[in-house]
């Protein structure tokens, strides 16, 4: 006897995409239709129309002196406009306001011209940006799923 698979959607990874999705069950169509879109499997960030990786701003940080490798990403949504501001880290407390200040300005002028999106940079003291056991958690989205 014939039994049915497509009594449940299975996941896939849509090869050329890295879209996370399932294929619905079967109809009477000759096609199988597909859920909509879920996730990634990287960490590609779509931002005003602009794909952002992760490695890209981390490559822009190591050029910015005073800066240290220790960032993390956080999309919020302001309207209906997605807005980025990445959080990292001075290398030493003896950092002035102004050096600060201009190291933030310089890595947000980098990113705008290397990546192309309009980023808020926000430096802390060492230690200020959250770390994480395993894998280092670089993105926290924030933003309104629809």
């Amino acid at each position: 006897m014939f039994t049915s698979l497509t009594k449940e959607a299975f996941p896939i990874v849509r090869y050329r995409t890295r879209d996370l999705t399932r294929l619905l069950p079967g109809t009477a169509r000759s096609m199988r239709r597909m859920e909509k879109i879920t996730g990634r499997s990287d960490d590609m960030m779509i931002l005003r129309g602009v794909n952002v990786f992760p490695t890209q701003i981390e490559e822009q940080i190591l050029t910015v002196d005073g800066l240290a490798p220790h960032f993390q990403i956080e999309l919020t949504q302001e309207g209906r406009m997605d807005a980025m501001t990445i959080h990292v880290e001075m290398e030493t407390l003896e950092a002035g306001e102004e050096v600060r200040l201009a190291a933030c300005r310089q890595l947000g002028e980098r990113i705008k011209d290397v990546v192309g999106v309009t980023v808020r940079v926000h430096a802390t003291d060492p230690g200020g940006v959250a770390r994480s056991q395993g894998k280092a958690v670089r993105i926290v989205d924030k933003r309104v799923k629809q």
